[in-house]
């Protein structure tokens, strides 16, 4: 069985200020239930280990990630993640990050998950990120010295959709700026559609709204 690494944010406020944050629940929900239509296995990981941060349960009208939410093998993996220090690159075929302003503070500069990714992606594997989620891509440096980016064309969550938010003054750093500079290319559409880019093996998608198609993408390199 085929099986999806997702590493998730062990920062629990938006950047320094003591509003609720972590994880963005349905970037990760939609993603675990297009896998797992797929029969596709996942585990989800983290910097520490242990109970991880999510918030954005309580949205109406998301029947995904209502019934994902309350599934009780979900609870125990993001109640229990593993510490990246047990993770064993080599039992997966894809990395998903899943957005949330949480891992601004944490996986956009962490070497461990990075060295793990760089590896995964030169051996063959699948990176993904989704609306924040590309912001764990910016620390990943291949072993010839350059950046992951350095050629790739993504996309992520947009300056005009952070003002649109609420968030753009609490954000730790602009992520659409920090991927301008750093990838080949940044890709956008008006705000909060759906928008995915497929460079190779590097998967990203704009927005929460990107969360599905992002779990497609995946799911469609993994059958090729």
């Amino acid at each position: 069985m085929k099986k999806v690494l997702i590493p998730v944010t062990n920062h629990a406020t938006l950047g320094e200020t003591d509003q609720e944050n972590g994880t963005f629940a349905p970037e990760l929900t939609h993603v675990i239930h297009v896998l797992k239509e797929a029969g596709i296995d996942y585990e989800v990981a983290s910097i520490k280990g242990g109970k991880a941060p999510i918030y954005g349960q309580d949205i109406e009208g998301d029947d995904v990630n209502t019934r994902v939410l309350a599934d009780e093998d979900f609870q125990n993996r993001v109640n229990n993640t593993i510490p990246v220090s047990q993770v064993t690159i080599a039992d997966y075929d894809a990395v998903f990050y899943p957005g949330g302003f949480g891992l601004l503070s944490d996986l956009a500069t962490n070497e461990d998950f990075a060295k793990l990714s760089a590896e995964h992606y030169e051996g063959g594997g699948i990176v993904a990120a989704v609306c924040h989620g590309p912001a764990a891509l910016l620390p990943i440096n291949l072993s010839n010295g350059e950046s992951l980016l350095t050629s790739k064309s993504v996309t992520g969550f947009t300056r005009e959709e952070e003002v649109d938010y609420g968030t753009i003054d609490d954000v730790p750093f602009l992520m659409e700026e920090a991927l301008t500079r750093k990838a080949a290319r940044f890709n956008k559409i008006q705000p909060w559609g759906t928008f995915v880019i497929e460079d190779d093996r590097v998967i990203t998608g704009q927005n929460p709204a990107s969360a599905h198609a992002v779990g497609e993408a995946i799911v469609k390199q993994l059958a090729e």
